[in-house]
């Protein structure tokens, strides 16, 4: 619940496309306004006394102003390959650079397609990955992937602040190199959603 926003639900889904069937449904056959914010990734912090937790929520990221009681923070990994035509390894490439993946060896099949195998953060995957792995393919890409141990991450908190006030539920943890980039693409959708009328100005 959230003073700002009203009520809302926490959910676990199956995947990307369990995700979009129940949103799709509840838009079409309850006409309702949904706000769906990003999945969670579980992420290892390790405080300067030693002690390790484990994050679960972005809420509960340590804010950067608390950096030195922070020694060091670690993320899932995931090995992946993604099959694909030949002619849409070029622009596939330059996504996977964008997404922080690290590309391995590539492959030829003899019936016209390539393998690309790599590895990349799993907060990575869930940033529109499959859905721009598929615009960019025309849809003709399939991927597979699995978990790997955890490896050092140099990530941040972002807080979204609605009517000055922190909502927990916008809150994620991206890169810091991305950070001003995440920041204003949540803004300007939010300024389209959100009422004017339900804030004092």
């Amino acid at each position: 619940s959230s003073g700002t926003l009203g009520r809302g639900f926490r959910c676990g889904f199956l995947g990307m496309l369990h995700l979009e069937i129940i949103t799709e449904r509840l838009r079409r056959e309850f006409s309702l306004e949904l706000i769906v914010t990003s999945p969670s990734i579980t992420y290892e912090i390790t405080r300067m006394d030693g002690t390790v937790e484990m994050v679960y929520t972005p809420s509960k990221f340590p804010d950067w102003s608390e950096h030195n009681a922070v020694k060091g923070v670690r993320e899932p990994w995931v090995t992946v390959e993604v099959i694909l035509p030949p002619k849409y390894v070029s622009p596939m490439l330059s996504m996977l650079h964008e997404h922080e993946a690290v590309v391995g060896e590539t492959s030829t099949f003899g019936d016209g397609r390539m393998k690309i195998a790599l590895e990349m953060p799993l907060r990575e995957l869930m940033r529109n990955f499959f859905d721009r792995m598929k615009s960019i393919s025309s849809g003709f890409a399939s991927l597979s992937y699995e978990l790997m141990p955890l490896r050092v991450a140099d990530v941040v908190r972002l807080d979204i602040l609605v009517a000055d006030e922190p909502v927990p539920a916008f809150a994620r943890v991206v890169s810091k190199a991305r950070v001003q980039e995440e920041a204003e693409r949540a803004v300007h959708k939010l300024h389209g959603i959100l009422p004017k009328q339900l804030f004092s100005t």
